[in-house]
């Protein structure tokens, strides 16, 4: 499996920092963390202001979906032992459970958003790409992201194409 930042060691602490400082240097004007309503203290997306062209204020919601990091890095530990939920063979050489992967798939997740954002706004000041270009998906109403407006609407450019059945 390729995955970017697959042994980061940085602290998601350290990421989140590091997401803050880049975009304070871009020019939000407001930045606030979203924590998890389950678990206390667990941060699980970076929101921010934004000015455009002196006008306009956009919010931006940037998640990171720790649980489908730990999920990944889970699914390619156990390889095809799994299906369904289950375990097909016993394999005694594999010892670590879905735990062992948490902390791992916290600081990955965290560090490629990270790594996206500086991208990103550098592809910007690059000229590379506009920020609504980049930003749109993750644009925020205060309750759901432009992209999951757009999904849960039925856009027909984002459903799963249908089964050629010739």
């Amino acid at each position: 499996m390729f995955l970017k930042n697959y042994t980061s060691d940085v602290p998601v602490s350290d990421s989140l920092y590091r997401i803050e400082q880049v975009l304070i240097r871009c020019g939000v004007s407001g930045i606030t963390k979203e924590y998890s309503p389950t678990t206390p203290g667990k941060i699980v997306a970076v929101i921010f202001n934004i000015a455009l062209d002196g006008q306009r204020v956009f919010t931006v919601r940037l998640p990171a979906n720790e649980e489908q990091a730990i999920e990944a890095f889970w699914l390619d530990y156990v390889g095809l032992d799994w299906h369904d939920g289950k375990r097909v063979t016993n394999n005694p050489c594999k010892r670590k459970t879905r735990v062992d992967f948490v902390q791992q798939g916290e600081r990955t997740a965290w560090s490629i958003v990270k790594d996206w954002v500086e991208v990103q706004l550098s592809m910007i000041q690059m000229r590379q790409a506009d920020f609504r270009q980049v930003f749109l998906p993750y644009v925020w109403d205060g309750k759901q992201t432009f992209f999951d407006r757009i999904k849960g609407g039925g856009f027909l450019a984002l459903e799963a194409p249908k089964e050629d059945r010739r």
